[in-house]
């Protein structure tokens, strides 16, 4: 996801893929069983910084549905989607509610970055001050959210309808992403959920920290460099062709700022888009030209056989022996739906395989 990825192991990958868009409705993963609910909601850890934020409120935010204002600093928190539950962990705020990780998670329903942050705030999960989980395999979960009475609920990078606004609305100032569904920016999520939560100054500085630390992580990979890009999404034998994501969509924005650059193929067929991806023939895979190609896939396997796909494989990158295959869920989440917890997890495994590719382009 910037965009949900993901559904039951049924499905195609194109059916993965094109589900995307609609990530409350389709992150069940069928393996999964629904485990319990923590035993109690958790309010916000208090701060020595709270009497002072208290005086930022009243407080506005600008969202595609209109406008939210938040009369004071909220003690009780609840978001949807992903990316929300991990801004306002790294801010100091343990949520009253977050979704469960059904599809990239842990035994925990959660992720290696969010786990570390909750247990370092005292509130893991398993104890009692860490936020309930709730299920988003069947879409929002406004029955669970309503019963932990929030006063407010983050959706900053989500996909949320207009329906669905209005009916969290009903139950607490809703936070919406502020222009296209599931393309809000890590760093513009986290201003956003700092303004929204009282903590302006310490978002400012989660996302200069961020960006520093990816800055000296990156540094290490000169090779990566100017190298162009296509990220996508690639269906061998499946007649389906291929997905490529656009520059709305978190991924490619994210390897754009470290310094490589959208394909010109992909930027000039998704001028003034706002979707996240557009659709690609495979009979013109051929036109596809960059230096790396970066995809996910369920497993090594597929890799293989997107190599040997007469079609697929005449792609330019990966017939030099360019394709990043992501087989990981985790790492492919934490990508994704990036946020200043994830990014920093994922970057000593993810950066070595952009490397490989750009070490092998000609």
């Amino acid at each position: 996801m910037a965009s949900s990825l993901f559904t039951g192991p049924t499905a195609t990958r194109r059916t993965l893929f094109k589900s995307a868009g609609k990530a409350s409705a389709v992150l069940a993963a069928a393996a999964l069983t629904l485990s319990a609910c923590s035993t109690g909601p958790a309010s916000t850890t208090p701060d020595a910084s709270a009497s002072s934020s208290s005086a930022q409120f009243p407080v506005t935010i600008d969202h595609v549905f209109g406008k939210t204002t938040i009369e004071k600093q909220p003690t009780r928190v609840a978001t949807v989607s992903w990316v929300n539950d991990d801004v306002a962990i790294a801010l100091g705020v343990v949520p009253v509610g977050v979704p469960k990780n059904e599809w990239g998670g842990n035994d925990k329903g959660s992720t290696p970055w969010k786990d570390a942050a909750l247990e370092d705030l005292g509130a893991g999960f398993g104890t009692d001050k860490a936020p309930v989980q709730y299920s988003e395999a069947d879409g929002i979960n406004f029955t669970e959210i309503a019963k932990l009475t929030p006063d407010v609920i983050l959706a900053a990078y989500s996909g949320l309808t207009e329906e669905d606004y209005k009916k969290l609305s009903e139950i607490a100032p809703v936070v919406a992403h502020p222009e296209v569904a599931y393309g809000t920016s890590w760093q513009d999520s986290t201003t956003i959920i700092g303004k929204a939560l009282g903590k302006e100054a310490e978002a400012t500085k989660l996302v200069s920290d961020t960006e520093a630390t990816i800055k000296d992580k990156v540094s290490k990979y000169p090779q990566l460099e100017g190298k162009s890009f296509i990220y996508g999404n690639l269906e061998p034998a499946k007649g389906d062709g291929v997905n490529v994501y656009t520059a709305n969509d978190n991924r490619p924005r994210f390897l754009s700022e470290i310094g490589m650059k959208l394909a010109p193929v992909v930027e000039e067929n998704s001028k003034g888009s706002k979707e996240f991806f557009i659709p690609w023939s495979a009979e013109k895979a051929n036109e596809l030209a960059s230096d790396i190609f970066v995809t996910w896939v369920p497993d090594a396997s597929t890799t293989d056989a997107i190599k040997a796909d007469p079609l697929l494989g005449q792609i330019p990158a990966i017939r030099n022996g360019a394709l990043v295959a992501d087989s990981d869920n985790t790492l492919t989440l934490s990508i994704s739906a990036s946020s200043p917890l994830s990014l920093p997890w994922s970057l000593d495994t993810f950066l070595p395989q952009l490397a490989a590719a750009a070490d092998a382009v000609k």
